[in-house]
């Protein structure tokens, strides 16, 4: 499901194979387990970063629901449940890992997908390929609001928070450039990747304390963070009733 190297500095976590790369349970704690690596292994080493990208025409097509779906009515509301809760155990382990991290978005990247990548640090792009969609609102499955606070944490200008949420703008890499929602478009995957191992590079070169550049991160988003903390069970589950009724 996904493969951990690393390339001098550079961790470079792969998610494998050519389907969607859908977020259920089973591939997330694939992911887990490689980021809890990097942790362990980054520790008191100030020389690392990671760079996430993935094979395929897709970088994630987002929450596995028809994974969901398949339960039937009945069990489809624990499934839902099982996937938000590792969800945002993995998107909170990404950003707690105390070095700089990468996404080289190698294709379609939507909605779990496209948070996902807000996750990290820096968003690189290819620009032959792919998009950036959430997709939330044409599939009527609101979201959460700890994920609206990392949207506008991440996204530079208010206009665009409007255009990802509210228009469900499916961007190609220029226009999310223009837009402030990656860092940087390239060519190819190759070039995206490889610039995304550059740029990991660059940022391990300046040794610093992963604890430190991990409490900055944290501080800098505290509005997520508040966001995430305070996140309420009864809201949690409405959602999914309200999702569940739509079936």
């Amino acid at each position: 499901m996904c493969t951990l190297k690393k390339r001098g500095s550079v961790y470079l976590l792969t998610l494998t194979g050519t389907d969607e790369h859908r977020l259920n349970p089973t591939f997330m704690d694939a992911i887990l387990a490689a980021l809890r690596q990097v942790r362990s292994e980054s520790t008191g080493v100030p020389a690392a970063a990671l760079v996430i990208t993935a094979e395929g025409k897709f970088f994630s097509n987002g929450l596995d629901l028809p994974w969901a779906k398949a339960a039937g009515a009945v069990g489809f509301s624990d499934r839902m449940r099982l996937i938000g809760s590792k969800f945002k155990e993995l998107t909170t382990e990404i950003i707690s890992l105390p070095l700089p991290t990468i996404a080289a978005i190698s294709g379609h990247a939507s909605a779990g997908g496209f948070i996902l990548a807000l996750c990290h640090d820096y968003i690189l792009m290819r620009k032959d390929r792919g998009v950036l969609y959430m997709s939330e609102l044409d599939i009527s499955f609101p979201l959460p609001r700890h994920y609206m606070a990392l949207i506008k944490s991440k996204v530079v200008l208010p206009a665009a928070w409007r255009d990802t949420v509210l228009r469900a703008v499916k961007f190609r890499a220029e226009a999310a450039l223009a837009r402030g929602i990656i860092d940087s478009a390239h060519g190819t995957v190759k070039e995206t990747v490889d610039a995304a191992l550059r740029l990991g590079e660059e940022l391990a070169g300046r040794k610093w304390d992963g604890q430190v550049y991990a409490q900055m991160r944290k501080t800098l988003h505290s509005e997520v963070w508040d966001a995430f903390a305070s996140e309420d069970s009864n809201a949690t589950e409405n959602h999914i009733k309200a999702i569940a009724s739509r079936l």
